[in-house]
């Protein structure tokens, strides 16, 4: 789901909103092999600028894991 702009920030009963915070939007793969994969909403393999992730989703997460966020 993609944020929206309003006009008004009143909303309907029943909803619920967060702000938006600059950030990148992403979805993390752990593979059964071992490979880490984390892309861009468009697609972009941005596992090499983030080594980081990559090295903590291999020590915390199990094989064939699916995240999927903003960071």
């Amino acid at each position: 789901m993609l944020t929206v702009a309003v006009d008004n920030p009143t909303l309907p009963a029943g909803w619920a909103a967060e702000p938006k915070w600059d950030g990148y939007r992403a979805q993390l793969a752990l593979h059964t092999d071992g490979r880490v994969l984390l892309r861009s909403r468009q697609g972009t393999d941005m596992t090499g600028s983030f080594p980081e992730i990559r090295a903590a989703a291999l020590a915390q997460l199990p094989a064939d894991t699916g995240l999927d966020g903003v960071m």
